[in-house]
């Protein structure tokens, strides 16, 4: 095998862990997604797929950021579950408070104003990214196009811990899978094909164990 098939095989096996930390809401999952975009934006850069290839090399950038955010939420989490689980002990017994102080999974709201926001960036960052990658001779402008901003979209939704992130996930992974099919890279496409089942688990869990904390 060659490197760059090594590389795929690499990214498959971590992205699968990483995909088992994300649902979990573990902050290990930066630090192995690091790694992971890392050896997938080698891989399709290799295969003159210049959009899904900057995306990884966005996706390394984001891994630190997330990573801190995360850190900053999950402390906010353990917080109100410390208070909430004194005033249970000092007799105010509140069942929902209760049920709040056992979720795992620390989320955000997403307001009106973020979404509107998401779509003007979604088309417009389409559209001028599918003209960028006509004139490098992408052999799949559009779609790369749309999975990369799309992707880059959902990113930023999960550093923000937006349970709606895991939608964007289902939509862009499944196209990730068709694209990496189309380009004979069987194990990529195998990748974001399990990756899009995962999201779909993923939202379940977070909306069963997930609580606000903004």
């Amino acid at each position: 095998m060659s490197l760059m098939q090594y590389l795929e095989i690499f990214t498959l096996i971590t992205g699968i862990i990483y995909v088992i930390l994300e649902i979990l809401q573990k902050n290990s999952m930066w630090i192995l997604g690091f790694f992971t975009a890392l050896a997938a934006a080698i891989v399709f850069f290799s295969e003159k797929l210049y959009a899904s290839s900057g995306l990884n090399a966005y996706y390394v950038i984001m891994s630190v950021i997330g990573y801190y955010t995360w850190y900053k939420d999950s402390q906010k989490l353990k917080s109100r579950q410390r208070e909430e689980s004194l005033q249970t002990q000092q007799g105010h017994t509140d069942w929902s408070e209760i049920k709040k102080s056992d979720a795992k999974i620390h989320l955000n709201k997403i307001s009106n104003k973020v979404l509107v926001y998401s779509a003007i960036a979604l088309v417009a960052g389409t559209i001028a990214l599918y003209y960028i990658l006509r004139y490098l001779g992408d052999p799949m402008g559009l779609l790369d196009a749309y999975v990369t901003i799309l992707s880059a979209l959902a990113t930023v939704w999960l550093v923000k811990s937006y349970i709606a992130q895991w939608l964007l996930w289902v939509i862009a992974d499944i196209l990730s899978a068709t694209l990496c099919l189309a380009q004979g890279m069987p194990w990529m496409g195998t990748l974001y094909f399990l990756y899009a089942l995962s999201a779909i688990y993923g939202y379940i869990y977070w909306k069963r164990h997930g609580v606000n904390v903004d």
